[in-house]
């Protein structure tokens, strides 16, 4: 279980979305000083949970979009799709997933970012 977790951890460079969730509660953290003060550990959650969400969602996509390109390119062509080390229903599923899970957290946020979560999907897989 652990290899599994480590591989499709590598497919999405889980070690990156963790380098970057400093700037995402950076933000909270701004957001909170300008209103109320701290948001709370219910907000605190599903703001890590949608960054974690909308990245691997991200990286999935940009995997899957770029797997013949990473296979004919030496310097890419051991990574996890052209090796076959995950399969792509499996990359699919899991950008699926991830993106429904960004849209289902964005919900339990607010009406605002519900509604922008679509946009937000489509910026973090056509806009990078």
């Amino acid at each position: 279980m652990f290899s599994s977790f480590k591989t499709w951890a590598g497919f999405v460079k889980l070690s990156h979305t963790i380098f970057a969730l400093p700037f995402a509660l950076a933000s909270m953290v701004l957001a909170a000083r300008a209103h109320h003060g701290w948001p709370g550990w219910k907000t605190f959650g599903l703001i890590l949970a949608a960054m974690v969400c909308a990245r691997t969602c991200a990286m999935s996509f940009n995997r899957i979009v770029d797997r013949k390109f990473d296979q004919a390119n030496p310097r890419t062509a051991a990574r996890h799709l052209p090796t076959g080390q995950v399969s792509l229903p499996g990359a699919i599923a899991l950008c699926a997933a991830s993106g429904v899970g960004l849209v289902l957290t964005s919900f339990f946020l607010n009406p605002i970012c519900f509604y922008l979560s679509p946009v937000a999907l489509l910026v973090v897989c056509f806009i990078h």
